[in-house]
């Protein structure tokens, strides 16, 4: 067995790093505090500016990976926790960050609020980075109006860069590998000069990039966005393609690395890993129907974290007595959606979910119901006197009240496409014993130009 134990590269401890002073910008706190109306525009003097130049052409510690996606929802963070998993079986230490953040979370960092990407969190907390600080994690985060702060000049181009390069030099201090993920395609945050293809510039990365399943479609997905890493002048040292249909495996590897040899020049980016679709990771959690509809369970929270698919979802627009035998003969995890209006049909569940197993041996029923229009059709006193008297009950089954229309709702759970986040460990731990074992990790690593040195073990 080989085992990776050491980096025959120097680490970080050489790299130069900045003065103190240049860290504590009105950009930090901005992010910190999310936004304040009296950030002023700086300016970097002559020093300032040369510093910057030097750090970003040159470094002496191993390159980072990068990871960014080809277009929305291919599973980018799920391959980040891939490649994370992996690399900690190789080394000793794997940092992680997610350089630009999007949607943030508030996280305690020893007594301090701080606000953190929610991928980012995930990946921290799933594996145990402590010598990963939070202030590091996610540098600079794009709240609600920093793009017009941006372009009205509050904001420096250069501030941008200098938190993500200080981030980077303290993580990899600690770490033996770096693995950045982007946020979106290699284009988003080109507006406030932020892209993925530009940051992975900034931090002289190797960058993987990651697409949808498919021939036609995918490559066009891959020829655009490494486009953009050509621009930048951004080496793409692998692709791995995800959800590929499992009896199209071997054809789908061999022609899409016939296309990158024909179009790119023959080995210039190794096809590193093809990932079979798997339909569980793409099963919507009560959890996500909670963040989805802004709302929460009213009864069944221990089932919180329990999945749906989205074909077995059903409309009620039926009798009671059809519903009940409904009920009983679909499958034991289907997902109802009914009016609010319709008090017998959410009594009806309630009272006859618990009794499905006791007439006749089967599985305990597993179906949930969503009741929409509340806002326009209120419950009745009455009805929800019931229902919280059920809530105690570790029989009761999953109700969420929803305030929108049966039809909105219906579109917007047949639309919706959840994502990995910390409180759903199962479908994070499935998701990367799934991938894991489809990513050449040994090529990847070749290709990024990891010189390392080896221990042969028996």
């Amino acid at each position: 067995m080989i085992k990776v134990t050491k980096l025959s590269i120097a680490m970080a401890s050489q790299r130069r790093l900045p003065p103190q002073n240049l860290f504590f910008s009105p950009l930090q706190r901005y992010i910190q505090h999310c936004r304040q109306s009296s950030v002023t525009a700086i300016a970097l003097d002559e020093d300032e500016v040369s510093y910057r130049k030097s750090t970003s052409a040159s470094t002496s510690s191993p390159p980072p990976l990068y990871v960014s996606a080809t277009r929305q929802h291919v599973g980018k963070t799920t391959t980040s926790m891939a490649l994370v998993s992996g690399l900690q079986k190789r080394f000793d230490q794997v940092g992680f960050m997610k350089p630009v953040g999007q949607v943030c979370l508030e996280v305690n960092d020893g007594g301090k609020t701080v606000q953190v990407d929610k991928d980012a969190v995930l990946v921290k907390e799933h594996f145990h980075l402590n010598h990963v600080k939070y202030n590091n994690i996610s540098p600079v985060l794009i709240p609600r109006g920093y793009t017009r702060d941006y372009l009205d000049g509050h904001i420096s181009y250069r501030e941008q860069e200098e938190l993500v390069h200080r981030a980077y030099a303290e993580t990899s201090e600690s770490s033996d590998i770096v693995l950045c993920e982007g946020t979106g395609h290699c284009a988003v945050g080109s507006i406030v000069h932020a892209s993925n293809a530009q940051v992975a510039s900034w931090l002289n990365a190797k960058m993987v990039l990651v697409a949808n399943g498919g021939l036609g479609n995918t490559f066009d997905d891959l020829e655009l966005n490494k486009a953009l890493c050509d621009r930048e002048g951004v080496d793409v040292c692998g692709v791995i393609v995800n959800k590929v249909q499992p009896d199209k495996l071997e054809q789908t590897r061999e022609y899409i690395q016939k296309a990158f040899d024909m179009h790119w020049g023959k080995d210039e980016v190794p096809l590193v890993g093809v990932i079979p679709d798997r339909p569980f990771l793409g099963c919507p959690a009560l959890a996500d129907f909670e963040r989805l509809f802004q709302t929460k369970l009213l009864t069944g929270r221990q089932h919180l974290l329990r999945h749906y698919r989205v074909r077995d979802l059903s409309l009620v627009a039926t009798s009671l007595q059809v519903f009940l035998r409904d009920m009983r003969n679909n499958p034991s995890r289907t997902l109802y959606v009914c009016h609010a209006s319709r008090n017998d049909i959410l009594l009806g569940f309630l009272l006859e979910s618990p009794l499905i197993a006791d007439r006749g041996g089967t599985k305990a029923n597993e179906s949930a119901l969503i009741v929409t229009g509340t806002d326009e059709y209120p419950l009745s006193d009455q009805v929800l006197d019931i229902v919280h008297a059920m809530k105690e009950s570790e029989s009761s089954p999953p109700v969420m009240l929803v305030p929108q229309s049966t039809s909105l709702v219906m579109e917007q759970i047949v639309n919706y496409t959840p994502k990995l986040n910390f409180e759903d460990s199962r479908r994070a731990s499935t998701a990367v014993e799934h991938y894991e074992p489809y990513i050449d990790f040994d090529l990847l690593l070749e290709r990024s130009g990891h010189l390392l040195e080896q221990e042969t073990s028996p």
